[in-house]
């Protein structure tokens, strides 16, 4: 069996450090009622990013989507839905890291890290705009207008939440690297 395709305990520490962080960055947040619900302002997409950037798409996309789970499951309001959370941004995650590691760039190329990250958190605001009409309108069938004003806030919410991502994940991403690939934990990961 190819080693690199196992997860090592080294792996496994990684998703569950960096699905920690993201749940812990996901609590720091402005909650935002809606007419149809509540959504906020977090730093919890800052780490789904961060960890596709340094980690590559399968540990970013677990660590994004188990954190952001686990957030969802200790809130009432969101802990029905967690299963879709956890889809959402792993996709996150997953493009990030698939962006930013493609063609054997290892995440180590600033322009593909960059578009990475805007990639990856941009695509959450379009699955998160799209669950919520299918959500309020399709299966709740809640009214038209209701759908709209709650999409509103939800959208612009959420583009928020991505500018913050991608421009707060680059600076950590920049800041951090090298000192992980000092520690040669990149390294060991190959392995």
């Amino acid at each position: 069996m190819n080693n690199k395709r196992k997860f090592s305990t080294l792996k496994l520490a990684i998703i569950g450090l960096m699905a920690a962080l993201v749940f812990v960055a996901s609590r720091f947040r402005i909650d935002i009622p809606t007419p149809l619900g509540k959504t906020g302002l977090h730093i919890g997409n800052v780490m789904c990013v961060l960890s596709g950037l340094l980690f590559g798409p399968v540990i970013g996309g677990l660590s994004a989507g188990f954190g952001s789970a686990m957030f969802d499951l200790f809130d009432p309001t969101f802990a029905p839905e967690f299963w879709i959370t956890f889809i959402m941004k792993f996709v996150m995650g997953y493009l990030a890291g698939y962006i930013s590691h493609m063609n054997g760039r290892k995440g180590e190329d600033k322009k593909f890290n960059t578009i990475a990250a805007i990639v990856g958190a941009f695509s959450y605001v379009v699955l998160y705009i799209g669950k919520t009409i299918i959500m309020n309108f399709l299966i709740l069938g809640n009214k038209l207008e209701a759908v709209i004003a709650v999409t509103i806030t939800k959208g612009t919410t959420s583009l928020a939440n991505a500018v913050i991502a991608v421009i707060a994940s680059l600076a950590i991403l920049f800041a951090i690297r090298p000192a992980l690939k000092s520690a040669g934990i990149f390294g060991k990961l190959e392995r």
